[in-house]
């Protein structure tokens, strides 16, 4: 029964009974989905406001304990709002008052990462090429209000928004399906609970964690071979990227070597990697050299012009070029005047003309035949070179690729999973989202062996961790990783 009268007071279009009816679903949470001590971290704020200006704007919060029974509160608080003959609008908010007495919770980067997941999700599986949710950037910004594009799609909730508009970072319009404002509402209750230091009852935290499942693989999403192939087909031009160990490259081999039947070839770009390396230029004759005084200087194709020259030989077959750590080269600098090519479905035939002759098919002119597919990856966490040109990253479809749980599950053990879990829910919790990218992948906890994946935590990522610290990447959050490495050499 737990969230069946709280449902009811959502879809019921009326405000009649409001506030009784609140207190009553309010607490039939408690002993049924969550355990009678959470029972203590909040409390209901629900007046019966039935005028008609701005203040009469009724809600119903379950607000933190320590506010006054009246006038206003602050702090974190689920809130659902009455609209006469539509289904209530639900939400996360700030009381008026501010963030304080939930300012830590709130100014965490993990509360409004779950969150923009949680809505992702509601959008994604509910909506129906709709919005139905919306998420803030950041909680702790009440000066920010609702968008425009927000309020004009939901104007029923127009009052709502002019009066509470700039404390909400979480909404949800609920639709007629049960399902999914069940939902919605359990996923952000679930969250605020745990945020409070409230506690599921047994019966349901599987459920829970299901539910907390499907809403974090829009968090970090799981790798899908097929789809990054199906991009591939139509875009022609993909990128990889994500932190170090998620398997980008392994993925690129995969798909080299299965969906392309090896039908390509994998190169590596570097710091010195040149256009003449990728595109072609003059190189010594050393056949001319032989027994001649001095040396001759011929054209040499580069990796780019020898791919497509194979690439044309049989047009029937789809031909890979995967770039590794293409992040490590200057873009710019190695396509040059390439990059003009790169255009996955350009209104007419492109080709460039070269400052040498580099013999058939070309000649001197270069075009890139259809069936000619680039596949690169790229380190997020590698601040060094970066692919920065927006003219660069017009030309490419970004895949992101993230630590997976599931492959630690099946290639690691016990140590590796929970030690997988603590240092993603660090990252989770505390990094900012220009630090959320440098969570160390799944391949640094595939080993089976307890004593063997001991070694290799210690050895293998503890040095990456402590390069993090080193560099200043994790400096908003350097104490909690710190206390991870501390758990590592306990090992």
């Amino acid at each position: 029964m737990s969230f069946e009268l709280l449902l009811d007071v959502i879809h019921s279009k009326t405000i009649e009974s409001w506030k009784d009816r609140n207190e009553k679903a309010l607490a039939a949470l408690f002993g049924s989905r969550y355990s009678k001590r959470t029972e203590k971290t909040v409390k209901l704020r629900a007046p019966d406001m039935k005028g008609t200006g701005d203040e009469g704007v009724p809600y119903a919060a379950y607000i933190h304990p320590s506010n006054p029974d009246a006038g206003a509160y602050g702090g974190m608080c689920f809130v659902v709002f009455p609209v006469e003959g539509e289904p209530c609008l639900v939400g996360m908010g700030t009381g008026t008052q501010g963030l304080a007495p939930d300012e830590a919770v709130l100014g965490r980067p993990g509360h409004a990462r779950k969150m923009r997941a949680i809505c992702a999700w509601l959008n994604h599986s509910f909506g129906r090429g709709q919005l139905v949710a919306w998420a803030k950037q950041d909680p702790t910004r009440i000066d920010v209000d609702v968008p425009d594009g927000v309020q004009r799609a939901w104007p029923q909730y127009g009052r709502v928004f002019k009066r509470y508009g700039k404390v909400m970072y979480a909404l949800y319009k609920p639709g007629d399906d049960l399902a999914a404002t069940e939902g919605a509402v359990a996923a952000m209750l679930d969250v605020m609970f745990e945020e409070r230091g409230g506690e599921l009852l047994a019966a349901h935290k599987e459920e829970s964690q299901s539910i907390r499942s499907t809403w974090f693989t829009h968090l970090m999403p799981d790798a899908n071979q097929g789809e990054i192939v199906d991009l591939l087909k139509h875009r022609r031009y993909v990128i990889l990227q994500g932190p170090p160990g998620t398997g980008k490259t392994r993925m690129a081999r995969l798909i080299l070597d299965g969906d392309y039947a090896g039908c390509g070839r994998s190169i590596q770009f570097h710091p010195n990697t040149t256009y003449e390396n990728f595109i072609g230029g003059l190189a010594p004759d050393q056949a001319y050299g032989d027994g001649a005084l001095g040396f001759r200087f011929v054209p040499i194709r580069g990796f780019l012009t020898e791919a497509a020259r194979t690439a044309l030989g049989d047009p029937s077959k789809p031909y890979l070029l995967h770039i590794d750590e293409i992040n490590r080269a200057d873009l710019g600098k190695v396509l040059g005047e390439a990059i003009y090519l790169l255009e996955p479905e350009p209104e007419k035939p492109r080709e460039i003309s070269l400052a040498y002759d580099f013999g058939p098919p070309f000649g001197g002119t270069l075009y890139l035949p259809d069936n000619l597919h680039i596949l690169g990856t790229m380190n997020t966490a590698d601040r060094s070179i970066a692919i920065v040109d927006v003219a660069v990253r017009r030309r490419f479809a970004f895949w992101s690729m993230w630590p997976s749980l599931a492959v630690v599950r099946e290639c690691g053990c016990q140590l590796t999973e929970s030690a997988f879990e603590k240092l993603v829910s660090i990252f989770v919790e505390h990094a900012p989202d220009d630090a959320f990218e440098l969570v160390p992948g799944h391949s640094y906890f595939l080993e089976k062996d307890p004593e063997r994946s001991k070694r290799n935590l210690k050895t293998s990522l503890a040095p990456l961790l402590r390069e993090y610290l080193t560099q200043g990447y994790v400096g908003g959050f350097a104490e909690p990783i710190r206390s991870y490495l501390q758990w590592l050499d306990s090992l």
